[in-house]
């Protein structure tokens, strides 16, 4: 009778551990944009770098310019940087700039990828 007790006991810790231990999905991290280096640029001049500051940015994270996915360098978890071609600032306009991380596949799926609000650069 003790046996069965203690196999009891065992099996409720287990299952009190299990249901505890988060199953729940973790959240993908918002990247957020605080400032672009340069924020603005002449129209029709020459391919540019583009240093794009601000918050959570994952490994492989990617510079949205104009809607157009950049080939990005991420520095760190704070700072991103593309080289803009000169085709795409051809125009006086004022163009949106976007960082989105990857999605990622896990033990809870797949998982989206997110992107940041926009902030505009100016095409003068």
């Amino acid at each position: 009778m003790n046996r069965k007790k203690n196999k009891t006991r065992l099996l409720i810790a287990l299952l009190s551990v299990g249901i505890g231990c988060g199953y729940s999905k973790p959240k993908s991290t918002m990247p957020t944009i605080s400032q672009l280096n340069p924020s603005s640029a002449a129209a029709g001049s020459g391919q540019f770098q583009l240093e794009v500051d601000g918050s959570n940015f994952a490994s492989g994270a990617v510079i949205n310019f104009n809607g157009t996915a950049e080939n990005t360098t991420v520095m760190n978890s704070t700072t991103l940087a593309a080289m803009i071609p000169a085709s795409a600032i051809m125009n006086s306009s004022s163009v949106p700039v976007t960082v989105t991380n990857p999605g990622s596949v896990g033990m809870y799926g797949n998982m989206g990828s997110v992107t940041s609000s926009p902030v505009n650069f100016t095409i003068h």
